[in-house]
């Protein structure tokens, strides 16, 4: 029987659940020690976007099957990765070993409370976040695998060891990873998440404790090469928990299967260009008001509505730090770079004022008519962002829709800006662009678990100055 018991201050569960605000999370079924999205960036400074539509079995009676929308942001530098289910940083001594310590968003629990008649009147199991560290042991044969995982999110406060064997196979484009994996969890892992307490017991679901218990999943992961970059990605598992978790009033017996098809770009490396010494960085500040609330984003864009939010009037300040990962994509006018920067909300004494961290890809067109005149450029950004505190405005459109917030959000970035060096006849600032755009938080229309599923967010229209340095 597992036990553990380690102190967890209040600042290690605040830096914990801000990283892992920009992480991504895996199937509730399958806490393997080997990410299925691992090895899909394998050069360093290497990124990627993607998604994938997960089908599971609710693992509680009478929960149906789980469809899910999981956005993938992936990246993989010297020292840092991040894949779809957690971010961290590692450790590689040679080609046969690799350390990894990371946080990760564990999505075990029930956001299906209320619909789920046998969870009626029972507390929600949240989301929690596990600080974990993983060996890997790599040779021809196959790759060992071994973690420790435990909630330092104050949500469980559970631990689990699990050990994994898994074989790389690989024909031309075709690569197949079947694996099978061991999991050991403790007494207040499957309690909190497949128990049932005393003041929730009623007729036919009586109190239950499983206590701790060794789960077993076998998984199949593949990936199709189409392009040089674009991949297709699937994947199956299988998991059988342990006895007395499947004795829980509230589990439904058998085994419990999960699969997932999508797809995933690479972006390539950002080191083969940094090598270049002409290479640049690109800085930009902005400042923006917070949108109406029937000012959506789909009518900002076809120029319908431009309205501000007049009653309650937050504002956002932020720097964005870019480097440019492919420039004139084919020969094409298409440049891609990626982002990260942080956001300040002011939200005028309505609440505390917060800080929203953005991780983005943005792709850039600039093969317009008039180029040759003033340079302009149409942006779109895609990536993830994460709040500290869920801003004023969304926290007031939602709560007058009666729908969760989630400081974990999709980001969607547009903007179209022009060369402040042609329009002032200055050659010297003919690389330093003006703009307007729209800084986006959404749920993805609640199709994603890993954001809360959220329907809804929030518009800043924001004007800015970016320069190349």
């Amino acid at each position: 029987m597992l036990s553990f018991s380690p102190h967890r201050s209040k600042t290690l569960r605040n830096i914990a659940l801000s990283v892992l605000g920009l992480s991504a999370a895996w199937s509730a079924q399958a806490q393997t020690a080997a990410s299925p999205f691992s090895d899909l960036i394998t050069e360093p400074g290497g990124a990627g976007l993607g998604f994938v539509t997960r089908f599971e079995s609710s693992p509680y009676v009478g929960g149906g099957t789980r469809q899910d929308l999981l956005p993938l942001y992936l990246y993989e530098g010297e020292h840092v990765s991040m894949q779809a289910n957690r971010i961290g940083i590692k450790f590689v001594p040679n080609t046969e070993q690799r350390f990894d310590v990371y946080f990760k968003r564990r999505l075990e629990g029930f956001p299906e409370a209320g619909k789920v008649s046998s969870l009626d009147g029972m507390e929600v199991r949240s989301t929690g976040v596990d600080l974990g560290f993983t060996y890997r042991y790599e040779q021809p044969w196959g790759t060992l695998y071994a973690s420790i995982m435990h909630d330092v999110s104050n949500t469980s406060n559970g631990t689990e060891l699990a050990l994994e064997y898994a074989y790389d196979w690989r024909s031309g484009r075709l690569s197949l990873r079947p694996s099978l994996n061991i999991s050991m969890r403790d007494a207040k892992l499957n309690n909190y998440y497949y128990g049932v307490r005393a003041n929730e017991a009623i007729a036919g679901r009586p109190a239950y404790a499983p206590d701790a218990g060794t789960n077993v999943s076998v998984n199949l992961y593949g990936t199709y090469d189409l392009t040089e970059r674009w991949r297709l990605l699937a994947g199956a598992s299988v998991t059988s928990f342990d006895g007395k978790v499947q004795d829980s009033p509230i589990v439904r017996r058998g085994l419990q299967p999960s699969f997932f098809v999508g797809a995933a770009y690479d972006f390539g490396s950002y080191k083969k260009m940094w090598a270049d010494e002409k290479t640049p960085t690109y800085v930009r500040v902005l400042y923006g008001r917070a949108a109406d609330d029937g000012c959506h984003l789909a009518r900002i864009l076809t120029f319908k509505c431009a309205d501000l939010d007049k009653v309650n009037p937050t504002s956002i300040t932020g720097v964005h730090i870019g480097k440019p990962f492919i420039e004139k994509l084919n020969g094409w006018p298409l440049d891609f770079v990626g982002y990260a920067g942080l956001v300040y909300h002011n939200d005028r004494n309505l609440q505390a004022n917060g800080v929203q961290a953005d991780l983005f890809m943005k792709a850039y067109y600039y093969g317009l008519p008039w180029n040759h005149k003033v340079k302009t450029r149409l942006g779109w950004g895609l990536g993830v962002s994460f709040a500290n505190r869920v801003p004023y405005t969304e926290v007031s459109s939602q709560a007058a829709r009666d729908r969760p917030t989630s400081r974990l959000l999709n980001y969607l970035d547009p903007t179209i800006d022009v060369s402040l060096g042609d329009l002032i006849g200055s050659q010297r600032l003919k690389e330093s662009y003006i703009g307007l755009g729209v800084s986006h938080r959404s749920g993805i229309f609640g199709s994603s678990r890993l954001l809360g599923d959220v329907n809804g967010g929030s518009n800043y229209i924001y004007t800015y100055l970016e320069m190349k340095i």
